[in-house]
């Protein structure tokens, strides 16, 4: 049973409330998070708004405490695995593919530096561009990926040289407490604050009048709100929300290599994940043999505790979630979708739901149209691409997809018609440090990995020098 504490200005606090954190996988309460209150919401933005002047003029300072972190979450990573597992519900084996892409995010921003930008060098005049920092940010974190999304927003805002204040979901708070815990030393004192509370104190964060940006990854609804609080202030705003992935196949792919790229993209963390692959356009001439081969990875996927060893898929995290699927693969079969494998609850306790492969769908359905974030994947069948493209972009969202052919090139030709901020070619999901991550339309605002990443905790300012001696100037006014 773990009972943690939260971290501002460099100190453990506790408070006299708190909530229970359960285990998914058989909903026993494994910990307890602090309930931060208004009082301790204020002193968290208050010392990450007063650290920033001195944490801003080292960068030198920054890099080296970035690689101080990134060094204790590696040691680490065997215990912040298992705490991951145990509030997420993932295999052990995917909240260590986390932390390792957590800990690459902290080194690789420690490697940036802002640009300094000339646009006019003369012998009068000298017109500089500049990044500042936005200053304090609020990032609210979601819990399909605890940590890793947590070091998304923190690796880039330090190294640009904000201060944060993290609140993590109340589903999955401990591994970012822990992680306020292990490096509270490592850091100037409110340069990072990590806070726990429930959905209320979200709302407090984003309108508080120190916040000068909100850093947030969620559903699509929520950050409409953070938006429009953000309004009031002016504040900026980075949203990564949700997504409703098409992967397109092509009528010259290989069926066996293409499921096996297809499932283990749509339902890695049992299907919820942002950009996992969450809708299937597949040529009629391959349509049975691709629902066969899907159907097939379900019915051998291992369900169960994400701690015991050989297990494929774990639970949804949440009882809200799990319900979500069940509700919408029960929509689907009542508009005479057919299960080709799973479709059922699970016996016993934790949120488990069977990896679900569905056929036979017109394209209109509720689970086709909506983001499922779970382990149902339905597969819609098309007579040409240019009815697949066309399909894949009736979608209010525009986060990922992908294209699979045995034509590489093909593939890449097609892909730049497809609206999304990222399209991928015989793979999903893919990335490297320095490649973007954004969406289109309502999947978000703004992009996040490799250096505009950093830059989106920047604003530009200009410093236009005169190189002249005053009295040039004035006699030249004077003209």
């Amino acid at each position: 049973m773990l009972d943690l504490t939260m971290t501002i200005a460099g100190k453990p606090e506790v408070c006299k409330e708190t909530f229970p954190v359960l285990n998914p996988a058989n909903g026993q309460v494994i910990g307890h998070a602090p309930e931060c209150t208004s009082d301790l919401l204020d002193a968290a933005v208050t010392n990450a708004h007063e650290a920033r002047e001195p944490w801003l003029a080292d960068p030198s300072a920054r890099s080296s405490v970035l690689l101080d972190i990134a060094a204790r979450l590696e040691s680490n990573l065997e215990e912040f695995a298992a705490l991951i597992t145990d509030e997420q519900g993932k295999p052990l084996h995917e909240a260590k593919d986390e932390l390792g892409g957590a800990v690459g995010d902290l080194r690789y921003y420690a490697g940036l530096s802002l640009p300094l930008d000339t646009v006019s060098d003369t012998d009068d005049l000298i017109v500089q561009v500049l990044r500042q920092p936005m200053g304090s940010v609020a990032a609210i974190t979601p819990w399909n990926f605890p940590l890793g999304t947590a070091m998304s927003k923190l690796a880039p805002a330090l190294a640009a040289g904000c201060t944060v204040v993290l609140k993590p979901s109340p589903y999955t708070p401990l591994s970012s407490l822990r992680f306020g815990e292990l490096v509270r030393d490592a850091l100037p004192p409110g340069v990072l604050n990590v806070v726990s509370g429930n959905d209320s104190l979200g709302s407090l964060m984003t309108s508080h009048p120190l916040v000068r940006m909100i850093s947030f990854t969620g559903s699509v609804a929520t950050g409409k709100k953070i938006a429009a609080t953000a309004a009031a202030d002016l504040k900026r705003v980075l949203l990564e929300l949700g997504g409703n992935d098409p992967a397109i196949v092509l009528d010259d792919a290989d069926v066996d290599a293409v499921a096996d790229g297809v499932f283990a993209n749509a339902f890695a963390n049992c299907g919820q994940i942002c950009v996992a692959i969450k809708r299937v356009y597949a040529p009629k001439a391959l349509y049975g043999q691709l629902v066969d081969a899907l159907a097939d990875r379900a019915r051998a996927a291992r369900l169960g505790d994400g701690r015991a060893p050989g297990t494929d898929i774990g639970p949804l995290c949440n009882l809200a979630q799990r319900d979500r699927i069940e509700e919408l693969v029960t929509d689907a079969l009542g508009s005479g979708v057919r299960v080709v494998a799973g479709g059922s609850l699970t016996d016993g306790s934790g949120y488990f739901y069977e990896p679900t492969v569905l056929a036979g769908l017109k394209g209109d359905e509720r689970i086709v149209v909506e983001e499922q974030f779970g382990p149902a994947l339905p597969v819609i069948q098309y007579s040409d691409v240019e009815q697949a493209i066309a399909q894949a972009n009736d979608s209010h969202y525009g986060l990922g997809a992908s294209v699979w052919t045995a034509d590489p090139e093909r593939g890449r030709t097609l892909a730049p018609r497809v609206e999304s901020g990222t399209v991928w070619v015989n793979t999903h999901q893919s990335g490297i440090p320095g490649q973007p991550f954004g969406g289109l339309k309502w999947s978000g605002i703004g992009v996040e990995g490799g250096s505009w990443g950093m830059l989106a905790y920047t604003e530009l300012q200009a410093i236009h020098t005169n190189r002249m001696d005053q009295r040039t100037v004035s006699a030249q006014i004077g003209r």
